[in-house]
């Protein structure tokens, strides 16, 4: 098999445990871009225990909590989506009314250039909110 997700990290990671990871991507335009990655191969959230699923969403949930107090967006963005890789995981992505494609999904044609946000330490002011929950 040849699973991007199973085989990279795909970024800086902020948390990890046995049963998942929370991934600063490196997503050009959208600093802030997360994705929480199942460790194990499955493709949908129905195919995890109850437990195991609510202990995924509550991440999602625990990065999005952490994304708003740090970096205040205009409004977060949930997906699921897997089309082009089947491993469960979710993005969690700040949106900012600035941001190349706001208010049209980060996936749509883009409508602008990225606006220049500081970054600096955000890595570590993320992680720290995440531990900190």
């Amino acid at each position: 098999m040849n699973c991007e997700l199973c085989a990279a990290t795909a970024g800086e990671i902020l948390f990890e445990n046995s049963k998942l990871r929370v991934v600063l991507a490196d997503e050009a335009g959208y600093p802030g871009f997360c994705r929480v990655i199942w460790r194990e191969h499955i493709k949908e959230m129905t195919d995890l225990s109850a437990d195991d699923a609510r202990l995924l969403f509550d991440w999602v949930l625990r990065t999005e909590r952490a994304l708003r107090d740090v970096m205040r967006p205009e409004k977060i963005n949930l997906a699921t989506l897997g089309n082009m890789v089947p491993h469960l995981h979710w993005h969690v992505i700040p949106r900012f009314a600035d941001d190349p494609h706001f208010p049209a999904p980060v996936w749509a044609a883009p409508r602008r250039e990225p606006a220049l946000r500081d970054t600096a330490g955000l890595a570590g002011r993320l992680r720290a909110h995440l531990q900190g929950d």
